[in-house]
């Protein structure tokens, strides 16, 4: 069902609460990557544009208790979201309080402040990850309009988001719109054929997601550290390869469920240690040596899902196919990235997480049709749960 969007309500002179997404990753109190910043500009030039006056808000890593404060501030945040908008952001240490209060009266049209991170709120009793009723309420006090644009949380049933939507109207920003209509769409009404293609080193990660895509896909790729469970239920030797012994069975009657619906890899790069200086060997998966581990697709496994792709119209990837953070087992990421850039007529989308990490580090991000920022948030859309966060959001 359609969702209500920041383009479906009256905003000049509203005081519009905007739950971002600034859960950036940080090193010594600088941020090492804004992309997530980057993401939210779009809604929040929006609004600023209509002459409403926001309230942006967001978590930053998990505080568990009083001394996690100091290096997850929002400070740092609330900076680089100024240099971004070229505008001066208000930064307000605080979660609530009169201060807060007075800050947000203060507000002219146009004119944007944010306040420090929800999670401050869990060192006394998990406020906001557990969803406290009354601060949900508090929090949709201070405003007018709700907008949601956080889908890297919307599977989790917090106050800072299904919280504030008891009370507000809601209604989704530009980037959670995108995330219903790409990751959703592929979910709901794909355009067919429908090639998946699915990485990352555990089986158990992806056990929901494998089984919903067979639903919708013509064809699931499978590469990783997880296919070679998959090459173990076929009986093949893989050596020292990754492997999940209690996910063989599952494995199994999928394989025989699935047919060839599901591919695996035919090769694969092997070495006696797990390090980017190691002796690589290019082997095929029926002669992985005992005293060794696959860290890589091969070059023929890159074809086969070349190939698997030809004539696609909607490609989802989650999951590398590699270590791709050794530059020596890269190449097989590389070249799906390379694969599913090169159709010019498909909707391609990677659902978050590392896939959408190798991406960007790898020089792709322009070439896909639909990057996610979410990672849990993803993976669990693709299973078909309905996510809390978008759930809460006002249907058109």
């Amino acid at each position: 069902m359609a969702k209500k969007d920041v383009t479906d309500v009256a905003l000049k002179g509203k005081v519009v609460l905007v739950r971002a997404d600034f859960n950036v990753p940080m090193k010594d109190g600088e941020i090492t990557n804004d992309n997530r910043i980057v993401q939210a500009l779009p809604t929040l030039q929006y609004i600023l544009e209509q002459g409403g006056k926001v309230v942006v808000f967001s978590h930053l890593g998990k505080v568990k208790e009083e001394s996690d404060k100091a290096k997850l501030s929002l400070a740092p945040v609330a900076k680089r979201l100024s240099e971004k908008l070229d505008k001066e952001v208000t930064f307000i240490p605080e979660t609530r309080g009169e201060k807060l209060e007075s800050a947000i009266q203060a507000l002219n049209e146009g004119e944007i402040l944010m306040f420090e991170n929800t999670r401050f709120e869990d060192v006394d009793g998990k406020k906001e990850s557990k969803n406290d009723p009354e601060l949900g309420k508090y929090w949709a006090s201070l405003g007018d309009v709700f907008v949601n644009d956080a889908f890297g949380t919307a599977h989790r049933e917090h106050a800072s988001n299904v919280g504030i939507s008891t009370h507000l109207e809601t209604v989704a920003g530009f980037l959670m719109e995108k995330e219903i209509k790409f990751i959703g769409g592929v979910v709901e009404n794909p355009d067919k054929p429908v090639v998946a293609i699915l990485g990352g080193a555990k089986v158990s990660d992806k056990i929901g997601v494998i089984e919903n895509l067979l639903n919708i896909a013509d064809k699931v790729l499978i590469g990783g550290g997880m296919a070679y469970t998959f090459l173990k239920a076929q009986g093949k030797e893989i050596g020292l390869s990754l492997l999940e012994a209690d996910r063989i069975e599952f494995a199994k009657d999928l394989l025989e469920r699935a047919g060839d619906q599901i591919v695996l890899p035919v090769d694969g790069k092997v070495a006696k240690e797990f390090s980017n200086d190691a002796e690589i060997t290019e082997v095929s998966v029926d002669e992985i040596p005992e005293d060794q581990e696959s860290l890589d697709i091969g070059p023929k496994t890159v074809e086969l899902f070349k190939q698997q792709l030809e004539g696609a119209h909607t490609v989802v990837w989650n999951g590398p196919m590699g270590v791709f953070e050794f530059s020596n087992f890269a190449q097989g990421t590389i070249g799906v990235c390379e694969a599913i850039a090169e159709l010019k007529d498909a909707t391609t989308i990677i659902g978050g997480g590392d896939s959408a990490a190798a991406a960007m580090q790898l020089g792709f991000e322009d070439d896909f049709t639909h990057i996610s920022t979410g990672g849990g948030a993803s993976l669990e859309y693709l299973e078909g749960k309905e996510l809390p966060g978008i759930k809460a959001i006002a249907n058109k």
